[in-house]
């Protein structure tokens, strides 16, 4: 297979070391290759590259009989004895018994007799991708047991993030006197004392960070509740599609012990995974337990295009093939969360609960136009806070703020701004009455969403919550700066210590002959990958750039080739201006470098070939 790397020669270390990696020479060890890797200096980009913490383990004896699956999952922490289980995770597998969760019961039983007695009840969701998924999901399972329920979203200039008790109320007077709320809910406690002091009962399932003391529900269903059991408490990484997938599991099974199934098809809740993989990847959620099940067999539920408003939605992303993980961020998601950005905040769950194809595709296309718009905005905000950060001094946490910017898209900008600042960052849009609206994105190591709560707890903060890597707030316009200081006393040493290895995890070595689909389909076997399950990130080379260019907006193109005679694509996205950017336009092009990345397919072409898209870069001699 020519994957394997084999083409430098027999005697040349490296080969052999790829060679190791998939094909299990016995002869060259584990430590062979990471005496090897230790051996490329410092990179363009400053940071030393080490295999990734765990890849030791895939050295230990008997390892090298392991195949490349198995040592990437070592690599991801994986118990040698639990290697069957994950290299095909199942919801058999991993599914906990959603009994284990605070509430979870409670909530089931006050739905479930909703159901049997046909009682209005209403969805309330978030505007975002995880929020439309969590209603859509709840939604079409109260349709499968033949009960029609009403959603409410809200609109995000108008009303912001969360529950607001006006709306609350008017949904009780309009005669829905039974009320969930999905991917909010956490923090509302005045719009929750509201609707309980109106005679609305109200279901919070949320996975946002709990304080101390809950909002007044009927029954609050949040693995991040800080009274859950360490069982349940280990399911905090879920979006909040995957506790309301739990829910609906629960609200099943609460009938059918009832005897509700007696003389009507039970509903298949795995015809929900694609929604839910949809909302747990697009939310940026760990990918690790349950939910790598749930986006795995979420995968192949998509790949049927079964749900109509999914398949109208892949078609209007232009993809011609089945989604994979990173489809899910990067195409599907952009464009749900497009409608409740610079849209209609609704379209999302129409979308995903329409069962006319020619409605859904409307709403699809009217979804691609915006995230089109969206884009257009994205980038005129990123502009101005790109401005702001340059007259700021330099603080461990980038807050940014500006009159005018479009709310809809700071969280996108505040995502850019951590990616090219290496450290959390808020960008704040300020309204025409002095009221900011911020959005947050953090980096591994440090907890933006519990500082932001902590923020709200000292007055600092009309409104606040979030989880480890976002989170969302309220402010006063003249009380930025203090924030912004704030933050940085919180923080530094969080942000210090994330920062203070720059290390870039490898996983494996490989010549570049082995750069070819066959090789990448071989990755892709330990996967899905995503957050908290990073994908695999190779080092290859030497190579020569033979040829780069610019494209589209600050993407470095290049054709590289290695000394084996082989040569293939690499891209640096958004790059083009930086050093690492600089060196593949116009670095000398006798010198040769190792190359770290992640390798990809590119299938756009007739012939599917293998692309890396590139972390970092060294000299090599």
């Amino acid at each position: 297979m020519a994957w394997y790397g084999i083409g430098l020669g027999q005697n040349d270390d490296f080969t052999r070391c790829s060679d190791l990696q998939f094909r299990n020479r016995p002869e060259l060890r584990t430590s062979d290759c990471m005496t090897r890797l230790a051996s490329i200096p410092r990179s363009i980009g400053g940071m030393e590259w080490h295999w990734r913490k765990g890849t030791e383990a895939a050295g230990a004896p008997g390892a090298d009989d392991d195949d490349i699956v198995a040592r990437l999952l070592l690599a991801r922490g994986v118990a040698r004895d639990e290697l069957d289980q994950h290299r095909n995770p199942t919801l058999r597998g991993f599914m906990p018994d959603p009994s284990l969760f605070r509430d979870m019961d409670l909530a089931a039983a006050r739905l479930a007799d909703a159901v049997i007695a046909r009682e209005k009840l209403t969805v309330y969701g978030d505007y975002d991708v995880d929020g439309a998924t969590s209603a859509a999901l709840l939604l079409r399972l109260f349709a499968a047991l033949g009960h029609e329920a009403g959603y409410y979203i809200p609109d995000r200039l108008l009303e912001g993030y969360g529950p607001s008790g006006e709306a609350l109320v008017r949904l009780g007077e309009a005669g829905s006197r039974l009320i969930v709320t999905v991917d909010c809910g956490a923090m509302a406690y005045e719009a929750l004392a509201q609707a309980r002091a109106a005679g609305i009962e109200v279901i919070v399932v949320d996975h946002h960070k709990c304080a101390a003391q809950l909002p007044e529900a009927f029954a609050l269903v949040n693995p991040n509740r800080l009274d859950e059991n360490d069982a349940a408490a280990a399911h905090g990484h879920l979006a909040a599609v995957g506790v309301a997938f739990l829910l609906a599991a629960a609200i099943v099974r609460e009938l059918r012990q009832r005897g509700y199934f007696a003389g009507r098809q039970e509903p298949r809740l795995t015809d929900l995974l694609d929604i839910v993989a949809l909302g747990t990847v697009a939310d940026v959620a760990q990918l690790r337990g349950l939910n790598r099940a749930l986006v795995a067999q979420g995968l192949k539920v998509m790949a049927g295009r079964r749900n109509v408003g999914l398949n109208a939605l892949i078609s209007a992303s232009r993809l011609n093939r089945a989604p994979v993980c990173s489809d899910l961020g990067f195409a599907l998601g952009p464009r749900i969360n497009a409608g409740g950005r610079v849209g209609k905040s609704d379209l999302g769950v129409r979308l995903l609960t329409t069962e006319d194809p020619a409605e859904a595709r409307d709403i699809a296309q009217e979804l691609d136009r915006l995230n089109e718009e969206r884009r257009l905005i994205e980038a005129q905000v990123q502009e101005a806070a790109e401005a702001a950060m340059a007259g700021q001094h330099n603080r461990s946490v980038a807050l940014v703020a500006g009159s005018g910017w479009h709310p809809g898209v700071i969280g996108i900008v505040a995502g850019r701004l951590k990616e090219k600042y290496g450290k959390p960052a808020i960008v704040v849009a300020v309204d025409d009455t002095g009221i900011g609206k911020g959005s947050g994105r953090s980096i591994s190591g440090v907890d933006l969403g519990a500082a932001i709560i902590s923020a709200r707890e000292a007055g600092l903060l009309q409104a606040g919550g979030g989880h480890a890597m976002a989170a969302g707030l309220t402010v006063a316009q003249d009380g930025i700066e203090a924030l912004a200081e704030w933050l940085d006393a919180r923080l530094a040493p969080a942000v210090a210590a994330a920062s203070a290895e720059r290390i870039l995890a490898v996983d494996a070595l490989i010549s570049p002959r082995g750069m070819n689909p066959g090789f990448v389909e071989a990755l892709e076997g330990a996967g899905p990958y995503g957050t908290g399950w990073p994908g695999p990130r190779i080092v290859t080379g030497p190579v020569r750039v033979i040829r780069s260019d610019i494209v589209g907006k600050d993407h470095v193109r290049a054709i590289v080739a290695g000394d084996d005679g082989a040569s293939f694509k690499a891209m640096a996205f958004r790059q083009g201006e930086s050093a690492l950017g600089q060196l593949l336009l116009h670095g000398d092009r006798g010198q040769r470098y190792w190359l770290a990345g992640r390798a990809k397919v590119d299938d756009w072409g007739p012939t599917p070939k293998a692309e890396l898209h590139i972390d970092d870069v060294a000299l090599a001699g």
